[in-house]
């Protein structure tokens, strides 16, 4: 993309590198940027842990810039990932230490090589990019070369960060400081005095943690230059960054630690309920997050300021962000606390009028969709329809022998976003092999006996749609199977760890992709 900047004193009219066109090309873009969801488009889901590399994760390095190109290549304008926050142990990006802090195992290490703030990792012996814990060892070297080396201009910038982000930073950079102090333990597991904020604790904790506390500082400030430097590149590509927000945050986290008045807490700070979703589709007993419920009594009185600082962090990061679990904003599924599983509960009523209405008057630089799966209600379409948000539809859904599924592409709006499958599902291949033959046999006659295989003619059907995004999961670019599947929900053990290699696109699948994409009218 094009810039178009004053001229310095003194230039000579040379010097001056823009044309009219250029402009031209800048308005439509600001234009299309402001209105994202208007036009027929076509995305990739893929999370930034997923992308190829040498490190246990994939991160905002070359590889990521490298995608980009592929998906600006194949004429993808639209780059989906999961939740970007900092993920407990089991690796979830929907159960974070804040609602704004980013992963910092998705630092570049290569990135502070080259700004010089870092040596070669190699002259660090068993400190290297490859293990979690290393790589923060090798931040924490950065931040003293930072000290030491960095720009006026830089170090100005990592005071301006602190200074802008100070609303969530200062308790997240403590409560994280504690966390690594205490072995990581629940904060309702810390000494008292610092599980409950006593002032006098919370003062010589800053004290006491100062050197470690203005290392997590550093980290994040990493984290979101990184991050707006490949923003800024996607925008010169014009590739939109599309984003995925939990409606709910884990309990042992800055948020909940700090903010306990926004929850359903006991004075002693548990939970009396917990959030779930009753028995669907992915799992007979439910689903049991176990994340506290809102008191929206309190959020309300409040002008819901929680929520919307928590969106504005996110309007930084993304062009487009997908609400999930929308239909928790209608009315939320509460379960006691002391149930092993999610069928005991109750739907409890939630203000999510008022605090859309909220959202869109504080954060209106963002383009939401609403993640409508599940069990949806009139209510709940109601409130997805008020604010005019695009739903999801899933093709794998579709195919259950009834003309009337409004997941079947004849039944499909424009204003909605249509998935071969989330990160939720099994890949397309791997469910459609677990289809007993009487069903592959509907599918495929629907899609009037298409003579291409498995999952491209689904993804085929996915871009034919009329719907204006079409999110296509890498797995079904790479028509990989089962056992490449990134989540299975209702598990706690190994998800999240997928990736992809670039040689596993030797078949021609990117070529095929473009074709789809320029044949169904997407951008």
């Amino acid at each position: 993309m094009m810039h178009l900047h004053g001229c310095r004193a003194g230039a000579n009219a040379e010097q001056v590198s823009f044309s009219w066109k250029d402009i031209l090309i800048d308005n439509q873009l600001n234009i299309i940027m402001s209105n994202p969801l208007s036009i027929r488009r076509a995305g990739v889901l893929l999370h930034i842990s997923s992308l190829p590399g040498d490190g246990v994760s994939g991160d905002f390095g070359q590889e990521a810039y490298n995608f980009i190109n592929f998906l600006h290549t194949a004429g993808v304008t639209v780059w989906q990932t999961l939740p970007l926050g900092l993920p407990h142990g089991d690796g979830s990006p929907y159960q974070c230490l804040s609602a704004h802090a980013g992963n910092t195992a998705f630092i570049s290490i290569k990135w502070l090589e080259e700004k010089g703030w870092l040596q070669a990792t190699e002259q660090f012996g068993e400190c290297h990019a490859d293990d979690a814990f290393a790589k923060s060892c090798l931040i924490a070297k950065a931040f003293c070369g930072f000290k030491s080396l960095a720009s006026k201009e830089d170090k100005d910038s990592f005071y301006q960060f602190c200074q802008d982000n100070a609303s969530w930073l200062d308790d997240f950079a403590l409560f994280f400081s504690l966390k690594q102090e205490l072995e990581f333990k629940s904060w309702n597991q810390w000494p008292e005095p610092l599980k409950n904020r006593k002032p006098v604790a919370i003062k010589d904790a800053h004290h006491r943690l100062s050197s470690l506390i203005e290392n997590v500082r550093f980290e994040q400030f990493i984290f979101f230059k990184q991050w707006n430097e490949l923003k800024t590149y996607a925008r010169e590509k014009q590739v939109l960054l599309f984003g995925d927000i939990p409606i709910f945050v884990a309990y042992d986290s800055s948020d909940v630690w700090a903010n306990r008045d926004v929850f359903k807490l006991d004075k002693a700070g548990e939970m009396s309920v917990v959030a779930g979703v009753p028995p669907d589709y992915f799992s007979e007993t439910g689903q049991r997050w176990g994340n506290p419920h809102y008191d929206w009594k309190y959020l309300k009185k409040t002008k819901f300021k929680w929520w919307t600082d928590r969106i504005k962090t996110q309007s930084e990061l993304f062009d487009i962000l997908r609400i999930d679990h929308f239909r928790g904003l209608e009315s939320a599924w509460e379960i006691p606390a002391d149930e092993d599983t999610a069928i005991n509960g109750q739907w409890v009523v939630a203000p999510g009028k008022a605090l859309l209405k909220a959202i869109e008057k504080e954060c209106s630089s963002i383009a939401l969709v609403a993640e409508d799966l599940g069990i949806i209600t009139e209510e709940v379409d109601a409130l997805r329809n008020d604010f005019n948000l695009p739903g999801m539809k899933i093709l794998q859904f579709a195919f259950d022998g009834s003309s009337d599924n409004f997941y079947l592409p004849h039944n499909h709006e424009k204003n909605s976003v249509v998935y071969t499958g989330t990160h939720d599902n099994d890949t397309t291949l791997g469910w459609f092999n677990s289809l007993n033959d009487h069903e592959k046999h509907r599918v495929y006659e629907y899609l009037g006996f298409s003579k291409v295989s498995m999952p491209f003619t689904l993804v085929g059907a996915a871009l034919a749609s009329v719907a204006n995004l079409t999110i296509i999961p890498m797995q079904d670019i790479l028509e990989l199977g089962s056992e490449d599947r990134m989540n299975i929900p209702g598990t706690s053990e190994g998800n999240w760890g997928w990736r992809f290699e670039w040689k596993q696109l030797a078949g021609g699948q990117a070529e095929r992709l473009g074709h789809l994409i320029s044949l169904f009218g997407r951008k």
